[in-house]
């Protein structure tokens, strides 16, 4: 099996929107009838959550009417938030046929579709007319792609020139073995966790300059703490990135906050532009 269907299969739920529209419901929400608001504590799977994307959609000046490609773009959290906050046209791609489909879902139930859409496919192999978005973003989904300069090669090509492209990765800060099963991966066989210095080599071999780097550490650990208190005071909400990692969830959480805590790993920001 090769690593694209691997990783695919790994976040593969089988029922997954089955299992957030239950979620819903014992929250006393309608999923005919859904808001972006409503859903966002499952569709931001990534360090750093709503906070974190909100950030991104600021560091790359999004503007109503601009068109952005989310490459590995899940279930959809990040494209819908760009889509209704900033009024941008939103196309996500990902590898994983039921996070499409899920996305597609969602969004037409927030009413966003006219913004926002996906389509099943991989990022070495991107199926757009060159020159064709004027932002990119790339939230966590480097963890999964061994080959790198082809994966940057791609956005850089359908990019016009001088756009902005995000790239939201965890990266390698330090020494020291990962433990497995992450949220990304169920082994080291399709977990590629590479250091902010080869992401900034192979950026700038695509054709990249990269304007701003910021490592994300400190921040995604404070608002985990805060979380953790307002789950111990009020109980652990039904609606959650738990439901989206099934019943390992707990586990693969675990292993990815004591690794960042530890300082083995950071998610660090880029933001790089197109020559």
């Amino acid at each position: 099996m090769d690593t694209e269907r691997q990783v695919a299969g790994y976040y593969t739920h089988g029922s997954l929107q089955q299992a957030i529209f239950d979620a819903l419901r014992s929250m006393g929400k309608d999923p005919d009838h859904l808001t972006t608001t409503d859903i966002m504590a499952a569709d931001e799977f990534h360090l750093g959550w709503r906070p974190a994307t909100a950030a991104l959609a600021d560091d790359l000046d999004l503007q109503a009417g601009m068109r952005v490609l989310d490459v590995g773009s899940g279930i959809g959290g990040p494209a819908r938030f760009f889509a209704e906050a900033r009024g941008c046209h939103v196309t996500g791609i990902d590898l994983t046929d039921e996070f499409v489909q899920v996305a597609t879902e969602l969004t037409r139930r927030c009413g966003l579709s006219k913004l926002a859409s996906f389509r099943q496919g991989s990022a070495l192999d991107l199926p757009f007319d060159s020159g064709s978005f004027n932002a990119a973003t790339l939230i966590h989904v480097g963890m999964n792609i061994a080959d790198k300069a082809r994966l940057f090669d791609n956005v850089r090509r359908v990019l016009k020139s001088g756009a902005l492209f995000c790239v939201y990765d965890v990266m390698r800060a330090d020494e020291g073995d990962l433990p497995y099963p992450m949220p990304w991966a169920e082994t080291a066989e399709t977990s590629f966790v590479e250091t902010p210095a080869t992401y900034r080599r192979l950026l700038g071999k695509a054709g990249f300059k990269i304007e701003r780097e910021e490592n994300r550490r400190a921040f995604v650990l404070k608002l985990a703490r805060e979380m953790r208190e307002t789950a111990a005071a009020r109980g652990a909400p039904p609606l959650g990135i738990h439901v989206l990692m099934g019943p390992v969830w707990h586990e693969r959480l675990a292993n990815v906050m004591a690794t960042l805590e530890r300082g083995t790993i950071a998610p660090v920001e880029m933001i790089a532009r197109a020559s």
